[in-house]
């Protein structure tokens, strides 16, 4: 009955997988491995690391709904730190992109993807993706978003110079998104994420973000 889920091949009971569940979805600022380790006990830390990354995975539902109406979209760099090496920055950033559905002044959903470069062949498949035609997109002037119009959406264009605003003020939304993730992965993880599993992380963070006013957040994940 296990097979073809993040339970398949597993030598331990489904009831501590549950109870893992239940702990990391209830957890308001989310678990490490260390801390998931210590709350079930589990032997060994490796073990508490690779069910972690399997429920991350878990979070990301295929087939999400399409975010709608109007969105700020940008890019943003990550300054990780290498797991393992705590306290020593990593030689390159991580890129990242962000849509955040604008709620008036709130947020409404979100979704992060990391990204290779700020290119057109990067920004617009992350469009496609997860905003649905007909909205409205909200970016800065960057060339790499230029089409967007072409391909059924309303793009809104900031000019960002000569502005004496800053661009966390033009475009507020997606800034205080990427300042609450750094402060999440510094504060949870101690910044001990590596570029490499960088997606497992923006994966868990979009899911706890867009069901932080949720009654129940394990009834909405892994059902």
């Amino acid at each position: 009955m296990t097979a073809g889920t993040i339970f398949q091949d597993t030598r331990t009971a489904l009831r501590l997988w549950f109870q893992a569940m239940w702990w990391i979805t209830t957890q308001k600022n989310g678990a490490s491995a260390l801390e998931l380790q210590r709350v079930l006990g589990l032997n060994q830390y490796q073990t508490a690391w690779t069910w972690l990354h399997k429920l991350r995975s878990a979070m990301v539902r295929p087939g999400r709904e399409l975010l709608t109406g109007r969105m700020e979209v940008d890019e943003s760099y990550l300054d990780g730190l290498e797991e393992g090496l705590r306290g020593r920055k990593a030689e390159k950033k991580a890129m990242i992109i962000i849509a955040a559905q604008e709620d008036g002044m709130g947020i409404g959903r979100i979704r992060m993807r990391r990204i290779s470069d700020a290119s057109a062949e990067s920004l617009h498949p992350f469009t496609k993706d997860f905003i649905a035609p007909g909205s409205v997109v909200h970016t800065d002037d960057w060339r790499g978003y230029a089409g967007l119009n072409v391909q059924g959406y309303t793009r809104e264009v900031t000019v960002l110079k000569r502005k004496k605003e800053p661009t966390s003020v033009l475009l507020p939304h997606v800034h205080r998104i990427v300042s609450l993730l750094k402060l999440w992965l510094m504060g949870t993880h101690q910044g001990a994420v590596s570029h490499k599993h960088l997606d497992y992380y923006l994966g868990e963070f979009t899911f706890r973000f867009n069901r932080r006013k949720s009654a129940s957040r394990v009834s909405c994940s892994f059902g």
